[in-house]
């Protein structure tokens, strides 16, 4: 079997990779024993007997462990330390095949933030078909379920949930707009302009919806259904994006899109709806699945050779 280490695995997204992993028949994950978790020496011991270490780690702790790793074992990186270092693959493959074959050769992968997934799928399309410009001032909002914040984020949520709910019901943040998934989201749609991004969390645990708008006048001589036409043109041997038609009812629940209707899944829905003047790109997909586990999972399997979709 291949052998896997999670560093990190004590964590909000190490706890969901290991419940992904260690049920397969395919795979053997390295345990470390609490008391040792900050060793370096029984760290970098794991990572050489591993194949692929998948670290799940702040950024500091995570350039660490890339420190340890002295003979250069494969990594997956699921911190934002490395996400735009160009030494690096970036972990999403559905960008375009080429960057699937990267992942599938890589020794170091980024794996990618969860709110950029959504908009870097969104966007690049239409930049890379021409019809967005990429100096286009974009705005993006997104709402995440608490989860998104890991383990202080979780126990302040959970704690407070037993007496005040409704002072937790959303709390907008990254007001100073320089949030850390920026950069990945400007660098990988191809933006010659950092987006403004405002991120929300939300009082439920997981589940994620990623919403880009547009007036119809910064499209090149777009359309709404141009542009379902140029994502389902994109998207259409990716296992696990969904494409929903313009205004498509069947996206909605009495009118409303609901955050977690793909919680438990590797699955992305992206959807357009609007009128004549304005559209809104939305991307609807579990925080910890998709924009976090999932993804580490799905591109952990592109580079030990496969099937995509194992275990997801």
């Amino acid at each position: 079997m291949t052998k896997i280490f999670i560093d990190g695995q004590v964590g909000t997204t190490g706890l969901q990779i290991f419940d992904m992993l260690h049920t397969r028949d395919d795979i053997e994950v390295l345990s470390i024993p609490d008391n040792k978790r900050k060793d370096p020496e029984v760290r970098k011991e794991l990572i050489t007997a591993s194949e692929i270490s998948i670290l799940c780690l702040p950024d500091d702790a995570a350039r660490e462990a890339v420190s340890l790793n002295a003979d250069e074992s494969r990594i997956i990186d699921a911190s934002t330390a490395h996400r735009t270092n160009d030494d690096w693959v970036y972990g999403l493959p559905e960008m375009s095949q080429a960057q699937r074959e990267a992942i599938k050769d890589a020794k170091l992968l980024s794996n990618p933030g969860c709110y950029p997934q959504g908009f870097i799928l969104l966007v690049k399309p239409l930049i890379e078909e021409s019809l967005l410009n990429p100096d286009t001032n974009l705005v993006c909002s997104a709402v995440s379920g608490y989860s998104g914040g890991g383990r202080q984020m979780i126990e302040t949520f959970e704690a407070r949930q037993q007496k005040d709910t409704d002072k937790l019901a959303v709390q907008d943040y990254g007001l100073t707009l320089n949030h850390k998934h920026v950069p990945e989201m400007q660098k990988y749609t191809g933006l010659s302009r950092a987006p403004i991004f405002l991120p929300s969390v939300a009082n439920y645990y997981k589940g994620m919806i990623v919403r880009v708008p547009i007036a119809m006048e910064l499209l090149n001589q777009g359309s709404a259904n141009k542009v379902v036409s140029c994502l389902k043109q994109k998207y259409e041997h990716n296992p696990f994006i969904r494409i929903y038609d313009c205004n498509d009812q069947n996206a909605l629940e009495d009118g409303r899109l609901n955050a977690v209707a793909c919680n438990g899944t590797n699955f992305m829905d992206l959807m357009i709806f609007g009128n004549a003047q304005q559209i809104v790109l939305m991307a609807r997909y579990d925080n910890l699945g998709k924009g976090a586990a999932g993804a580490a999972i799905q591109n952990l399997n592109l580079m030990l050779g496969f099937d995509e979709e194992t275990g997801l």
